[in-house]
């Protein structure tokens, strides 16, 4: 998001141990699922958050009434961005990395003292390919919850989906990959999920081989 920027990263090393704690969640969470008849979901990509410049996909929709952020110079408490991000399989923007789907929705600065944003966001796949063909065409994923700009891992919450994710629920980890640009922060996210067992699984090699990688049902 434009205001990870303001803040200073965190160390790598609790990034990693964030990541191993992560993992070993996600291989309890698929024990306990299909045990409860669900369906694990495991989905990796990255979000091109560009508020400003050529390509821009967020604009601020509301200059927050409250008052100046300390810790966030520019901003005010209550400050709230629409947007509408492209997801692609790598970290490079759609002209170098394939392109599989948008993010959209809002962020707002919640906190009075804390880089803290309220997000709100539906997840939408395409499957990849510029005709927008795939078996996860249409597919959505709701996440909301918390984002603390000044951690290097944030957790949110998944609490629905549609489609081949249908009856949703988990958590994505979400961290800044990288900074393109001032204006352009890429955030790489990973959604550990599970659907209900009945939901309809998608056909075999639903992506192209390369994107197999970036959405797979576990």
């Amino acid at each position: 998001m434009a205001f990870l920027s303001m803040t200073s990263s965190t160390p790598r090393v609790l990034f990693l141990v964030s990541l191993v704690v992560a993992l070993a969640m996600a291989a309890g969470a698929a024990e306990t699922a299909a045990e409860s008849g669900r369906r694990p979901i495991h989905l990796h990509f990255y979000m091109h958050d560009i508020t400003g410049g050529p390509g821009q996909t967020a604009v601020q929709v509301v200059k927050g009434p409250g008052p100046p952020h300390p810790v966030m110079p520019g901003s005010h408490f209550g400050d709230t961005t629409v947007f509408d991000d492209a997801l692609t399989e790598g970290p490079g923007g759609v002209s170098s990395s394939r392109l599989l789907g948008r993010a959209q929705g809002t962020y707002t600065l919640a906190s009075l003292r804390e880089p803290v944003l309220s997000v709100v966001m539906t997840v939408v796949l395409t499957g990849g390919g510029g005709g927008g063909g795939g078996a996860y065409n249409g597919s959505t994923i709701a996440v909301v919850g918390r984002d603390d700009v000044s951690a290097s891992v944030r957790e949110l919450a998944v609490v629905g989906g549609t489609g081949a994710f249908r009856g949703a629920t988990g958590h994505v980890l979400w961290r800044t990959a990288r900074m393109e640009s001032r204006d352009h922060m890429v955030l790489e996210l990973d959604v550990y999920a599970t659907v209900p067992a009945a939901s309809p699984p998608p056909p075999p090699r639903a992506f192209a081989p390369a994107g197999l990688n970036d959405v797979s049902l576990e």
